[in-house]
């Protein structure tokens, strides 16, 4: 049965309806091989093959009007060099973390149904040298939520720099600058800084999320990241979960 192609996308846990309009019309979406743009086109969920700005979306079944899926919320703490993607295209998944084996306690039954019963997309992306916390979910809606910049849900970090952060160059972080090429970046928070032997500790708060956008604002300024690790995204907070485990939590630990 055919639906309409943003219904298709929404229950794959991708984003909302509306957000998946908005990438239609952006042209970030094709269907079978084709870029699609007109929001009124409708696909065949089972046959489709449908990419998301360049990331393969995969059918989960789609409910009646008596059924529905239960959403699930993971959060996985991210080693380097795992990739924010559905797929193994360009290295390690972090869907391939999200196993029996790696769940923070003891493994039961109903833990492994429970991974194995429905599929989980990242919300946003956290770079493959980049290491902490990564929310999974099939909740199209919450997805929308955390990442549309006017939710301005904050994400927290902690930035390893080989020198200590100076006072002028807080100002410009905290101000916003152009990153390169036209694109201006809002300030971000500089919530501490901390010297640990040779190395400081910087925790700052992220309102909005471009590309690599912590990594060039730091390096424009003359400090190299030596180590960029998220510690909270939301309400949620990684807290003590080791280095390539998972747990899950409730939809309101998120928001």
């Amino acid at each position: 049965m055919d639906i309409r192609l943003n219904k298709a996308i929404a229950h794959m846990g991708i984003c909302s309806r509306r957000k998946a309009d908005e990438l239609i019309a952006a042209g970030k979406v094709k269907v079978n091989g084709k870029l699609v743009t007109e929001m009124a086109t409708k696909v065949n969920p089972d046959t489709a093959v449908i990419f998301v700005d360049g990331m393969r979306a995969e059918q989960q079944n789609i409910p009646t009007k008596k059924q529905q899926i239960s959403p699930k919320y993971i959060v996985l703490n991210k080693p380097v060099d795992y990739i924010c993607s559905t797929t193994n295209e360009q290295g390690p998944s972090v869907l391939d973390l999200i196993t029996a084996e790696n769940y923070y306690k003891t493994t039961t039954d109903d833990i492994k149904q429970q991974i194995n019963s429905v599929r989980l997309y990242p919300v946003g992306r956290l770079d493959k040298d980049s290491e902490g916390l990564v929310l999974l979910t099939n909740d199209g809606e919450l997805t929308n939520r955390l990442t549309h910049p006017r939710f301005k849900h904050a994400k927290e970090y902690e930035v390893t720099l080989p020198k200590p952060l100076d006072k002028k160059s807080i100002a410009v972080l905290e101000k916003g600058m152009d990153i390169g090429e036209g694109e201006f970046v809002r300030g971000i928070e500089i919530k501490k800084t901390f010297n640990k032997g040779r190395q400081t500790i910087v925790t700052i708060v992220l309102r909005e999320g471009k590309n690599r956008q912590i990594r060039k604002m730091f390096g424009i300024l003359g400090y190299h990241v030596q180590t960029l690790r998220r510690t909270r995204l939301g309400k949620i907070r990684l807290t003590t979960l080791p280095v390539g485990h998972w747990k899950f939590v409730g939809k309101s630990d998120i928001i």
